[in-house]
């Protein structure tokens, strides 16, 4: 197909260009978690979905204290986190995230060593947020639909609103690109990922 084989192509040259400002971004970093006296290590790797249903391991600042999964089996625990959580997979000004990490945050900053990840082909600049093993059956999610294309950095749910929209709504969003895909919608998608960036649109 036309259309994918142009799409990767566009990947590899968006992943070549990423990783070359990747390394002194990666540099500033590690320096601004080491003046908080955080030493740990700055990338966070975490399983998750690919096209396909393939597993494979994505990669990004860590923007939260090294023990965050940790964290949240005890915020769980309370009843308003947890309605948080399971109707948007996300916490409202959540304690574990650092200074650091509320920083690299509004600017997307921490989405950015997934060029590597867009790279080797396991993700898509454009394409549906990659989610966790169990997320999707979690919200009763359809998996034929949300895996028939790569995930991706950026997508048609990231750059409507993200976080202010509910899990049912997102999902919705994420069929929508995954059935309308094309080189229109991804190039809009592009443009609307720059004005949401500089707005900071959805970004928690």
């Amino acid at each position: 197909m036309l259309y994918r084989f142009c799409k990767r192509l566009f990947d590899i040259i968006c992943g070549l260009i990423g990783l070359v400002f990747l390394i002194p971004i990666t540099l500033i970093v590690k320096i601004a978690y080491m003046c908080t006296g955080d030493f740990h290590r700055i990338f966070y790797v975490q399983e998750r979905i690919g096209r396909k249903g393939k597993h494979f391991k994505i990669l990004k600042f860590r923007s939260m204290a090294w023990d965050a999964d940790e964290q949240l089996k005890k915020l769980l625990k309370n009843k308003k986190y947890r309605e948080q959580w399971e109707a948007f997979q996300k916490i409202d000004n959540d304690p574990r995230i650092t200074k650091v990490g509320k920083v690299i945050r509004r600017g997307s900053i921490d989405e950015f060593p997934q060029f590597l990840n867009v790279l080797i082909g396991q993700m898509s600049l454009v394409g549906p947020r990659p989610l966790i093993p169990g997320e999707l059956e979690e919200h009763n999610g359809n998996a034929k639909i949300y895996e028939s294309v790569k995930p991706g950095i950026t997508g048609y749910w990231a750059v409507r609103g993200r976080s202010n929209n509910d899990y049912e709504d997102r999902l919705k969003m994420e069929y929508y690109y995954a059935k309308n895909c094309g080189v229109k919608l991804d190039i809009k998608i592009i443009l609307w990922t720059f004005k949401a960036v500089l707005k900071k649109d959805g970004a928690k």
